[in-house]
């Protein structure tokens, strides 16, 4: 992919974390600029800047989801890619809605952040050449029997097992097969990404 050009913009309120994302993307060979907090950032915001986003959730003053959404609603094009060592679905949903591509929970995984980054810059790749793509992820929910997409419902809500099984009128037991099932049949590992393919799906 051609990333000439694009930035890595990582905000991040601990120095070390913050050093060491630095550190090991620029060995990667992407370009890197680096803020202690959302509105240090946002005071050096340039519109020609292309790349995309790598910000935390839990920092002083604006979070990393109200800088998320503070760049949707200007309509500023940078994707964002959240992390945070307290992830939850709640959190994850709300990510999700606002357009991130990737939700990393801490300690970072080296390879997903990557594979985050390099969806970034292909999404902004997209943006600046004004496509627009759903089709992959209608296409995976469309694997799911009626009773997965219920699961799936519930799942992605918050629910958790035992109120799973409750309001569908099954065991626990058959929660956890039908959840097993629904992540292998739409290629994914977790519940944040559960989230994200079902936020894409009813778009």
């Amino acid at each position: 992919m051609q990333t000439r050009g694009y930035t890595v913009y990582i905000v991040e309120d601990d120095h070390s974390v913050r050093d060491a994302l630095g550190l090991l993307l620029g060995l990667r060979g992407y370009a890197v600029s680096m803020f202690a907090d959302a509105e240090s950032f946002l005071s050096a915001y340039r519109p020609e800047w292309r790349g995309c986003l790598l910000a935390d959730i839990r920092m002083p003053g604006m979070d990393g989801i109200a800088l998320q959404k503070c760049l949707l609603q200007d309509g500023r094009s940078l994707p964002v890619i959240v992390m945070t060592g307290h992830g939850s679905v709640d959190t994850a949903r709300e990510a999700f809605r606002a357009q991130a591509v990737d939700f990393l929970e801490k300690p970072i995984d080296h390879a997903r952040l990557m594979s985050a980054i390099e969806e970034a810059f292909g999404r902004q790749s997209a943006i600046l050449a004004g496509e627009v793509r759903s089709s992959e992820s209608e296409r995976l929910l469309a694997r799911l029997t009626p009773r997965e997409k219920e699961v799936m419902d519930l799942v992605v809500s918050g629910r958790h097992n035992r109120e799973i099984a409750e309001a569908l009128g099954i065991s626990a037991r058959t929660v956890e097969v039908h959840k097993a099932r629904m992540l292998s049949k739409l290629e994914v590992d977790g519940v944040p990404d559960l989230v994200r393919l079902s936020l894409l799906g009813a778009t």
